[in-house]
Order: structure tokens, then C-alpha cells, then sequence
């Protein structure tokens, strides 16, 4: 039994390395067929051949002039086979193929090598080349006639025209195609190209057998398997009218290429087989209807032999010539692993980057932790070197002191710094005796002590900022970090959660009759769903929010609604909808606010941003005093908060930072007081971040609930803990924020915020911005019209979305 598989395992080998063996000599055949040149001249024969309406000849000197431009190495061989495929269809053709050639050699050698660009230099030589020696040829074979006149100028200006064509498909020659998808263009000329050289099969048979049809055959079947049936019509059409050219009384190719294309194209979701099967339906359709004029039995084996050939075309080929063709799956799919492979790197990258914040934050902290340990001892050292460098050095008792006995002295010295620093004059005058017992000079050493405390806090104040910078920037980067990771995290999540959705959107829509076109699932996640499809209506009405948007939300658990809708006509046509998550609530806001003595320019600012679909930002700064000063420090609080929260940094990491930023600026100290709300629709719920603010307050219903935190203004403090106060939302509840102004300007004998609850109950409105507008004037008044500091009032209302077509479940088991 061992042996036995033993003997498997040894002929498995064998097999496997004979295959391998017969791979790499297959590429290796391709490679120097290739590289050697072989296929240009197998094509410089056949477009030498090529002849169109009995005498116009102007693939020949276009191809030569292709390949002058973009492969001259090859150039004089493939002009050899030029004139040789000329001679196999008669002399006249040698004479003017032979003739052109020499004259474009001519020209290049003696004008087009100077010239750096010359593309459109050669285009005009080749036209002169063509009219010259196509006139030479015709004198000597023909009398020179308008009509004939007429024939020169069109070949030279088809010729003129082709060798751009040429140029665009020359890297399908070599092999060197881009890994992206071809434009349209690059194909119409891809298929010029291919059919000039099945042009030049025109006149070689085998067994009566025609090989331009053959060929043409074969091209029809790849391409319309490849593209389906509008790109295999296409190709039919011009293919057909090109052998029709070249053949006159073969007008019917035209229709039979162009029918089996597109039969083909309509059978290529099926068996390989039973799509080839469209070309001898064709055949068929066509051949009953001109069986006067058609050999069919002919028609019959040379459509069997382009299947034949189709068939044997292994389907590794298929798919990798239909990655590069646009609109196939191939392509799609081709485009989707790429864009997949780009979205892996890009995360790893983006993991890297944030890994290296990451280490910075823990670099910067750790020096952070170490300077802890060290800096008090290292600081009072200093300053007491300070002291004794004008005392001690000078004094005899010197190495008394600070030699022998060094254990008696420094604690002395050291408890007389701290009883100094902290100005205690009994503790002082105590260790002051102590000092006298063994130093001369106590007053002395004192007074030093009492004159360098200005420098030693100097530089514990200068230590204690750069302690602060440091912290800052690792709190900085670890929250970039975080920002980071995240985003490399969303990039990398599977995609095939995202397929299983989309496979059963376009099955479920299919069922509904809803011709799907485009289907794009940039995001189907709780709260953040964002899709975008494509659809094609024969009588539109409103199937996206009354079919679509209520199974969407279905399938996603969540409501769905239709946020955008792109129209390219009326009722029929293509329509592109946006579809995305509901917010559960909906938020409306109001803003009041007058400045101080009716003034232009205001000490408070407030800001209103949306954080993303289902998150909102309310704050209101306030600056320390009024006017322009205390303009720019509200402002500049909120502009920082508003940058930081933009790049994803959570709340509290970002009103450290700001603090952290404000309270850094020595020349330039700014102070102001932040009441930030954070609010999110979906839960909902509200962050309350009071820094140095008043009171807020919820209205629910005819009740009123005070928020509030206690905190320094930002930028006086160095650090501070930043405490959110959470509160849940529910329909109907209405956030009011206000700055200082409103309770300290209102002139009243009893408590303000009492006042101001009262007030608020009394609001018969509901209304944002009517609340905002009668508050602010409510505190006006009761002043006597005088607006005494500067006021802002916000108000936020919580209503419950209401869509306009709900869910429904008739279509859940489709």
C-alpha cells in the first residue's frame, strides 16, 4: 500500500513538472515571437494585402508609419513585408507600397529625425507620400482622370487618418496595456485596427473556404461574448461593411455579422456554447432570405469553424481581455479587487502612521513620568547653588560647612527654602537659629534666599509650561492616533457583509421590475447608512420612496429615506437616487443676541455644527469683558473647537486641548467660558460640557431641568478635569443655552434663575427661535431697555422624524 502511493506521488510529480514544463516553453514561444518581431510582420503581410473598393490601399503606409513612429527598430523589416503581402495580390499594389515606403524613408531621414515631435509631421508625409507615389502608379498603368484624382486624394487622407488609429492600438501589439480600464475610444480603434487586418485576409481560400469570413466570425463571437449585444451589433456593422468594401457583391455580410453579434450578445449570460449558437441562428435568418445569392452549405462550415475556434479559446484569455473592456463584469470585478488592494494598503499605511503617534504619545508622556521623579530635587539644588554661590564661596567656613559637615547644613538649607517660598516667618526666624549655630553669615544667606525666589518660580513657572506643552502634544497625538486607527479600521471591514446586501438588493428590485443599472453600498452601518442607485423607469412614479426606500428599510433594520433624487428627463428614463438613515430626531434651532449697549460687536459667540448625519455640536463662548477683546477670545475658542472636532477627536480630548493651547499663550492670555452641547439624534441623547457657563435647562412637557457643571473659564488653569453631564432626550424636548449676560443683566428682586424658569413656563410657543426672540426681550425689559452686557440665548428643539412611506413587510419573502 506504501508503495503504491508512493508510486501516485511519484507520478504526480512527473505530470505536474511535465505541465509546468510545457507552460514555460509556451511562454517562452510567446515571449520571443513577441519580442523578435513576428507579429508585426505576420500584420505588416496581411494590411500589405489590404485593399478596399478594388483599389484603395491605405492600411499599408499607415501601418509603416505606426511603427517609424513608435517602433523604428522594426520599421525597414515590416516595409519588407508590406511588399511582400503587396506582390501576393498583384503588381500595381507592389509598385505603390513599394513606392510610398521609399518616399516616407526618404522624408524621415532628411526632415522627421530633427524634429522632436513628429506625429503630426509624419501624418502630412504620409498624405505627400500616398498622393505621389498612388499618381506615379497610375500614369504608368492608367490614364489620370477626375475620378481617379478623386481616389488618390481619398486614400491619402484615409491613410492620413488611420495612422493615428494605428498608433492608439499599437500597445495591444506588445503587450504593454495598463492595468486600468480602456476608454471607448482605445476600442473603436482596437476594432478598426483588427478589421483592416481581416481585410487583408480577402482573396486566401481554403476549400473555397473565405478566411475573412472566418475571422470575422471568430471577432464577432469574442467580442459580442465579451460585451454583450449592443458592442457585438456594433462591431457586426463594421466589420460587415468593411469586407462589403472590399467585396461588393458580399453587401449581406453586413447584416449577418451585425445579427450575430447581436444574437450572441443576448445569449452570453448562458452556456459558452449555446451563445455561439447565436451566430449559426444568424446564419440561418440570413441565408433562408438570400438562399439566391448565399452558398450556404459555405456559410454553414465557415461559421463552424469560428466556433470551433471560440471554443478552443481557453477562458483565462476571455476573462482577461474582458477586464480591459468597459462595462463587463470582468471589468467591474477587475476594478473592485483593485480598488479593495488600494483600500488594504491604504489602511496599513494610515496603521502604521497611527501606530508612530501612538509611540510619540508614549515617548513624550514617559519623559513626562521621569521628569516627576527628578524635577523637585533638581530644582531645589539649583537654586540653592544660586544662593550659595554668593554667600558660601566667598565665606572661610566654606569647607566647614559643605565638606565635613554636609549632613548638618543641607537640611537646614533646604527647610529655610521652603519656609522662605512659603513666606511662614516663624518657621523661618526657627530655622534661622538653627543657621546661626555653625554659619556667619544667616542674615546674609537669608536675604540672598528671599532675592533669588523671584528667579526659582520664574523658572518653575517656565518648567511647568513645557511640562504642559508636553503633555499637550501627547494628548495631541494620542488622540490623532485614535483618529487614525479608526478610520483604518472602517477601511478594512469585510466586504462581504457588502456584497450578501447588495446580491439580495438586486434580486429583490429585480422582482419588483425595477430595471437596476448602478448599485453603490458606500455604507450600510446603524445610523450611517449611504447608498446610491441607478435605475432606469419606463412611467416614474415615486417607486424610490413608495418600493425602494420602505424595503431598504426592511433589510437594514432602520428607516430609510430617499435624501436626493437625479432626474435626466421625464417620467421615463434614468433616475439616480441617494438614499441614506433617517434621523430618528430631527433638531431645529434658534439664535438671539445683542451686545453690550446696542454695540456692533459682541463678547460672546456661539456655534451650530453638524458632526457628521446624526450628530450636532451647540456652543456658546463667552470672553472675559466686552468689545473686540472679548470678541476675539470667544471667537478663537470656537474656531479651535470647531477644527478640532472636525478631525474626529472626541469632546473632551478637544476642550483639553483648546485649554491646553489657550492657557500655553503668555504674551497674548486669553480667557473665555465654553457651554458646549453635544447632541445625538439617533439614541438621542446630549453631552453637557460647562466650562466656567451658566446654567442650561431642559423644557419637557411643563417641566424644567437645570444642567449644570462647575469649571474655571478656559486657558486660567493649567488642567482641568473636563466632567460631561449626560442627559436622554426625548420627542418634543427643547435645549435652552444662554451665556452670562442673560442672569446677570436681569433686574430683579428675586432669584434669576428662578425668573428665568418662570419665564420659560410661560413660553406658549414652542418654537426655537420665538423662545430665543421673546427671552432676549423679556431681559431687555426689564431693564428698562437698556441692554447692560452682552447676551446670547440658543435654543434647540427634539422633534421625532416622521417619514412619508413607512416600512412594510409584503415584500420580506421574496
Amino acid at each position: 500500500m506504501d508503495s503504491m502511493k508512493i508510486g501516485e506521488v511519484i507520478v504526480d510529480s512527473r505530470i505536474g513538472r511535465i505541465s509546468q514544463t510545457f507552460r514555460s516553453l509556451k511562454t517562452q514561444w510567446v515571449s520571443s515571437f513577441l519580442s523578435r518581431g513576428w507579429l508585426f510582420y505576420l500584420i505588416g503581410f496581411l494590411l500589405g494585402r489590404a485593399i478596399v473598393l478594388s483599389s484603395v490601399s491605405p492600411f499599408a503606409i499607415a501601418f509603416l508609419g505606426a511603427t517609424i513612429v513608435a517602433k523604428k527598430s522594426l520599421s525597414f523589416r515590416v516595409y519588407l513585408s508590406l511588399a511582400l503581402g503587396a506582390w501576393t495580390v498583384n503588381l500595381e499594389q507592389t509598385f505603390y507600397v513599394l513606392g510610398t515606403g521609399m518616399l516616407l524613408f526618404l522624408c524621415y531621414k532628411h526632415l522627421l529625425t530633427k524634429i522632436t515631435k513628429m506625429i503630426y509631421p509624419m501624418i502630412f508625409t504620409i498624405f505627400l507620400s500616398s498622393v505621389i507615389a498612388r499618381t506615379s502608379v497610375m500614369a504608368l498603368v492608367d490614364s489620370l482622370t477626375l475620378y481617379n484624382g478623386a481616389i488618390i486624394f481619398i486614400e491619402a487622407l484615409l491613410a492620413s487618418f488611420l495612422v493615428m488609429i494605428f498608433l492608439q492600438s499599437y500597445p495591444f501589439l506588445t503587450i504593454q496595456v495598463s492595468t486600468k480600464k480602456l476608454k471607448v475610444e482605445e476600442l473603436v480603434c482596437l476594432v478598426i485596427f483588427v478589421t483592416a487586418i481581416l481585410t487583408g485576409l480577402a482573396g486566401i481560400q481554403f476549400y473555397d473556404l473565405q478566411l475573412e469570413v472566418i475571422g470575422a466570425s471568430y471577432f464577432i463571437l469574442m467580442g459580442a461574448y465579451i460585451s454583450g449585444a449592443t458592442v457585438g451589433a456594433a462591431v457586426g456593422v463594421i466589420v460587415g461593411l468593411m469586407l462589403s468594401f472590399v467585396n461588393m457583391m458580399d453587401l449581406y455580410h453586413v447584416s449577418l455579422l451585425a445579427l450575430a453579434g447581436l444574437m450572441v450578445g443576448l445569449l452570453k449570460d448562458m452556456h459558452r456554447l449555446l451563445s455561439a449558437f447565436g451566430l449559426f441562428l444568424a446564419v440561418l435568418l440570413i441565408g433562408f432570405y438570400n438562399i439566391e445569392v448565399i452558398q450556404f452549405e459555405q456559410l454553414v462550415i465557415e461559421a463552424s469553424i469560428a466556433t470551433g475556434l471560440f471554443l478552443l479559446t481557453p477562458k483565462g484569455l476571455l476573462k482577461k481581455i474582458a477586464g480591459f473592456v468597459p462595462g463587463t463584469n470582468e471589468e467591474k470585478e477587475s476594478q473592485d479587487q483593485y480598488a479593495e488592494k488600494i483600500r488594504h494598503v491604504t489602511a496599513e499605511r494610515v496603521e502604521r502612521f497611527s501606530e508612530m503617534f501612538q509611540a510619540l504619545s508614549h515617548s513624550f508622556a514617559s519623559i513626562e513620568q521621569e521628569g516627576k521623579q527628578l524635577e523637585s530635587q533638581a530644582e531645589v539644588d539649583e537654586y540653592l547653588s544660586r544662593v550659595t554661590e554668593n554667600t558660601c564661596q566667598s565665606c572661610l567656613k566654606k569647607h566647614s560647612c559643605w565638606v565635613q559637615n554636609f549632613d548638618r547644613t543641607y537640611p537646614v538649607l533646604r527647610d529655610m527654602i521652603h519656609s522662605v517660598e512659603e513666606k511662614d516667618t516663624s518657621r523661618t526666624n526657627f530655622n534661622i537659629g538653627k543657621l546661626r549655630k555653625f554659619c556667619v553669615k544667616p542674615e546674609q544667606m537669608t536675604d540672598q534666599m528671599r532675592y533669588e525666589l523671584s528667579y526659582y518660580h520664574a523658572n518653575k513657572r517656565l518648567k511647568q509650561q513645557v511640562k504642559e506643552s508636553r503633555k499637550f502634544v501627547s494628548e495631541q497625538l494620542n488622540g490623532v492616533s485614535e483618529v487614525m486607527n479608526n478610520f483604518a479600521k472602517e477601511m478594512m471591514k469585510e466586504r462581504e457583509e457588502y456584497s450578501w446586501h447588495e446580491e439580495e438588493i438586486r434580486r429583490v428590485l429585480g422582482q419588483m421590475n425595477i430595471l437596476l443599472e448602478r448599485l453603490e453600498l458606500y455604507s450600510i452601518h446603524k445610523g450611517n447608512i449611504d447608498i446610491e442607485l441607478t435605475a432606469y423607469f419606463h412611467d416614474y412614479h415615486g417607486e424610490a420612496e413608495k418600493l425602494i426606500a420602505p424595503y431598504l428599510s426592511d433589510l437594514l433594520g432602520e428607516t430609510v429615506v430617499v435624501e436626493k433624487e437625479e432626474t435626466f428627463g421625464g417620467r421615463n428614463g434614468y433616475r439616480t437616487f441617494h438614499l441614506s438613515s433617517i434621523r430618528k430626531f430631527q433638531l431645529t434651532t434658534g439664535i438671539s443676541h445683542a451686545a453690550k449697549n446696542g454695540n456692533f460687536l459682541s463678547g460672546d459667540s456661539y456655534m451650530i455644527k453638524e458632526l457628521g448625519k446624526s450628530r450636532y455640536a451647540l456652543a456658546i463662548s463667552d470672553g472675559m469683558g466686552n468689545g473686540e477683546r472679548a470678541y476675539q477670545e470667544s471667537s478663537e475658542t470656537l474656531r479651535l473647537l470647531q477644527q478640532i472636532l472636525n478631525s474626529g477627536i472626541s469632546e473632551e480630548v478637544a476642550i483639553q486641548s483648546i485649554n491646553s493651547i489657550l492657557s500655553l499663550r503668555t504674551s497674548d492670555e486669553i480667557y473665555a467660558t465654553l457651554d458646549l452641547a453635544i447632541v445625538d439624534l439617533q439614541q438621542p441623547y446630549v453631552n453637557f460640557l460647562k466650562i466656567g457657563a451658566t446654567v442650561s435647562y431642559i423644557l419637557r412637557g411643563g417641566s424644567i431641568y437645570p444642567v449644570e457643571s462647575g469649571n474655571l473659564p478656559i486657558g486660567i488653569l493649567e488642567e482641568f478635569d473636563v466632567e460631561p453631564v449626560r442627559e436622554d432626550l426625548k420627542d418634543g424636548d427643547i435645549l435652552v443655552m444662554a451665556s452670562d449676560g442673560i442672569l446677570e443683566s436681569t433686574d430683579r428682586a428675586e432669584n434669576r434663575e428662578a425668573w428665568l424658569k418662570r419665564k420659560l413656563k410661560q413660553m406658549e410657543t414652542k418654537q426655537p427661535q420665538e423662545i430665543a426672540d421673546l427671552l432676549l426681550e423679556e431681559v431687555v425689559r426689564s431693564n428698562y431697555g437698556q441692554i447692560l452686557d452682552d447676551m446670547t440665548i440658543l435654543v434647540a428643539k427634539i422633534d421625532k422624524s416622521k417619514p412619508k412611506w413607512a416600512s412594510f413587510t409584503a415584500f420580506v419573502g421574496l
